[in-house]
Formats: structure tokens, C-alpha cells, sequence
């Protein structure tokens, strides 16, 4: 007569488990940042065109709500871009606001206004309706000079040309978009980027 024995469940310890699953949850959280919000959010036109734009030499111009802001990439760009502009308009500034400029996003103040800017905290700096945009138009162009200076910078620095991105509102009014467009025609910048959000393609 044969026994049956009696099949027992089978047990597996987690603990091993458990441990990397934390380990992993602490690098994250330890690791991550905070995304900082835009001074001047913008809801960009659809377009199905996937084109990267490049994460060096590049200038971003930002426009919406009747105001244009203005960023460019790299720390050492962004210095040289504002010791030009320091010695187009006559400002001086100091090495502590030199180096919080290199870290910022994008400014949106004239150039008299920026020092101003640098030596707020980022959480004011970027509240809704503090900078007022960049001036653009005929007696006050600095808007232009800010981008002749910064394509001087990034060939001091980088030796390559500046590239233009444009990202303007899907509700801005298409003479803002203009205007800039003539800033950068002006200069014979006739090659940029138009900024998009991405549409899903009908099946």
C-alpha cells in the first residue's frame, strides 16, 4: 500500500526583494527634481512632426500673452551673452549674479530690470505676471540685441552657429509671431524652429 504524502505549499521570502524595492524608491525620490514652472507658460499649436531640437546652441524664443522671453543653452554661453549686453547697455554685473544668470531658464525683463531679477528666489522670480517681456520694438529693440550678442557668445565659446527655436501661443495674434520673425530676418536669420506639441495621428 503506497503512502501519499501530503504536498506542503511552497514559501518564498520577499525580504531580499522588499529591500531593492526601497533601495530603488530612496534613489529616486533622493535623485529627482522638481520641474520649475515656466514664467511664461505657453500652449504651443498641434503638429504631427516629431524633430528634436538640439540641447546645445540654441536660443529659445518664447512668445505669448503679448510678451517675448528669451533663453539660451549653456552656462558659459549665457555669461558671455550677458557681459555683451552688460557692455551694449552700460550695467554692470557683479561674479554672484553672473553665476545665478547662467543657471536661470529664460528672462522676460529689460536689461535695466535684470539685475532686479537675478537676485530674487526662483519661486518669485517665476510668478505669473512679474516680468513683463522683453522690449521689441522700434526705440527699444533689445529683443535684437540680445540675439546678435548671443550668437556672438555661442561662436566665442562653442565655435558653431546659434540656432533659433520660436514658441509662440497657439492664441497669440500672428503679428507678435511676425515681428520677431522680422527681428531675426534683420539679422539674416532666415533658418529656425517653429516649437510644437504633439498630435496624435488618425488610423
Amino acid at each position: 500500500m503506497a503512502i501519499k504524502m501530503k504536498k506542503k505549499a511552497g514559501s518564498t521570502d520577499m525580504t531580499a526583494m522588499c529591500d531593492v524595492a526601497f533601495l530603488l524608491l530612496s534613489f529616486f525620490v533622493m535623485t529627482a527634481t522638481a520641474k520649475i514652472p515656466e514664467a511664461l507658460p505657453v500652449d504651443t499649436p498641434a503638429s504631427v512632426t516629431q524633430t528634436k531640437l538640439p540641447d546645445t546652441d540654441l536660443a529659445t524664443i518664447t512668445i505669448g500673452k503679448g510678451k517675448v522671453f528669451f533663453d539660451l543653452k549653456g552656462r558659459e554661453v549665457r555669461v558671455k551673452a550677458l557681459e555683451l549686453m552688460g557692455q551694449k547697455y552700460g550695467v554692470t554685473f557683479t561674479e554672484e549674479e553672473t553665476k545665478t544668470f547662467s543657471l536661470m531658464e529664460g528672462v522676460g525683463v529689460p536689461i535695466t530690470n535684470l539685475k532686479q531679477l537675478i537676485g530674487m528666489k526662483t519661486s518669485e522670480r517665476n510668478k505669473a505676471g512679474l516680468q513683463p517681456g522683453i522690449p521689441k520694438d522700434s526705440l527699444d529693440n533689445q529683443l535684437k540685441d540680445w540675439i546678435y550678442n548671443s550668437r556672438i557668445a555661442n561662436i566665442d565659446v562653442n565655435d558653431k552657429e546659434l540656432q533659433i527655436a520660436i514658441k509662440g501661443d497657439a492664441k497669440e495674434e500672428y503679428p507678435a509671431i511676425k515681428q520677431v520673425m522680422d527681428i531675426l530676418q534683420d539679422q539674416k536669420i532666415n533658418n529656425f524652429s517653429l516649437v510644437t506639441g504633439l498630435r496624435a495621428t488618425e488610423k
